[in-house]
């Protein structure tokens, strides 16, 4: 008899969770070793990875998949290294499991302190970008956590390749093949029966699209953390050096169109519009962005006029809103009331308006005279990310190995009797 998805899943959740107390028992050096033996396989394996990545990556184009789509799923040389960097970077991190904080001394003689603990299974469902499977396994792993990972279907054959390389790692550290699983089936009820098993799943955890994370923050029992939207602005103040705003500018869109971390809207102060934004645009145009700007942006550069949905818009591709803004107050309400408290920056020369921005502006990352791109895990020094979370309860931000983990009281005593003092 075929086994079903519900009895598949179910079974990957029991081994997990036993999987789980063998990794938070688990010694630094042996995570380390797991590690870096995956490091080593992933790089040994580069032929097996391209052309299992060639697979998806004809299919996607057959398919019609977006082109920002194919480029999240593309394995290029350059990525296969930073999946190797990012491995060997989170072995050097320092371990968080274990390390205990704030031990004081009480009136009863008792002493109280936090200690910090893996979560337990983490489950992580994701589209396109096959280097999340490494990105998930690396922190997951070094942070003592088990990981159950369905990637898209898209990705299947990529993810399939480098979870190979991962059993490697584990296998020759010692550890359970069952820390790091990876969901074989492409059918949609794996995703279903993974957000709604509290029993074996701790905390579920959502990359892709929009629509796949309105769907598990709707249907999960098991507490998520996401973000919807990256909505990231850029405000060039009065007070900005004008070539260093175009050159951030400039980056924040088109590093890459297809992150999150994307400028998709770009707001201008009055004061310098005219003398920036000519050049900005001609700039962005011969990259072959186009632009959709305000009344004042319109009647400055050649732009089609934005409409209200393209303030609330996150484009993913070359298309970038502006808008010509009043001052600080202006770009300070426009960004949240229109972003997605994702990641925002100002740039300007002006300390104080600095200051302001950064407290001011509701975002899990704030930036001065930097490109939003930079949001990003292995950017921040976590080694890696598991996701950028806006939520304001656990972890916010960029989320590594110490968001993957939580407190519990530690209590030492020696006899006490509550009711008496020392």
């Amino acid at each position: 008899m075929t086994e079903s998805v519900l009895d598949y899943m179910t079974r990957l959740g029991q081994a997990a969770r036993s999987a789980s107390r063998v990794l938070a028992r688990a010694s630094t050096a042996q995570k380390n070793r797991a590690l870096h033996a995956a490091a080593a396989a992933l790089d040994a394996a580069r032929v097996a990875l391209t052309a299992a990545n060639d697979l998806d990556l004809a299919a996607a184009r057959a398919s019609g998949l977006e082109p920002a789509m194919v480029d999240r799923l593309a394995l290029t040389p350059a990525r296969i290294d930073g999946m190797i960097e990012g491995l060997r970077q989170v072995a050097s991190l320092a371990d968080p499991v274990g390390a205990i904080r704030d031990m004081s001394y009480r009136p009863s003689g008792i002493q109280v302190g936090k200690m910090r603990v893996p979560l337990g299974v983490i489950g992580i469902v994701y589209e396109s970008r096959p280097n999340v499977t490494i990105d998930a396994a690396s922190l997951c792993l070094k942070s003592g956590n088990a990981t159950i990972l369905r990637g898209g279907s898209e990705a299947i054959h990529s993810n399939r390749a480098i979870a190979a390389c991962i059993q490697r790692g584990l296998a020759e550290a010692g550890l359970p093949a069952a820390a790091v699983q990876v969901v074989e089936t492409t059918d949609r009820a794996a995703v279903g029966a993974l957000i709604t098993m509290p029993e074996f799943v701790d905390v579920i955890v959502p990359r892709g699209g929009k629509g796949l994370i309105e769907r598990i923050s709707r249907d999960a029992r098991v507490p998520v953390i996401k973000h919807l939207d990256g909505i990231c602005h850029v405000y060039v103040d009065a007070h900005a050096d004008l070539p260093k705003a175009q050159a951030i500018a400039f980056n924040a869109k088109t590093y890459r169109y297809g992150i999150c971390g994307a400028m998709e809207t770009l707001l201008v102060d009055q004061a310098i519009a005219a003398d920036f934004l000519p050049g900005m645009a001609e700039q962005l145009r011969d990259k072959g962005v186009e632009l959709r700007g305000c009344a004042v942006t319109c009647g400055l550069i050649e732009a089609t006029p934005a409409t209200e949905d393209d303030w609330h818009t996150e484009y993913l591709a070359a298309i970038l809103s502006i808008r010509v803004v009043e001052g600080l107050d202006q770009a300070i309400e426009h960004i949240n009331h229109y972003g997605s408290h994702h990641t925002d920056s100002i740039v300007t020369e002006h300390q104080g308006q600095a200051r302001r921005f950064i407290a001011e502006v509701d975002s899990s990352s704030v930036m001065l005279n930097t490109p939003t791109c930079f949001a990003d895990g292995f950017e921040y020094g976590l080694g890696a990310e598991i996701g950028i979370s806006t939520d304001k309860l656990h972890a916010r931000g960029p989320v590594g190995l110490e968001g993957l983990t939580c407190e519990k009281y530690v209590v030492i005593g020696d006899g006490q009797l509550r009711g008496q003092t020392a």
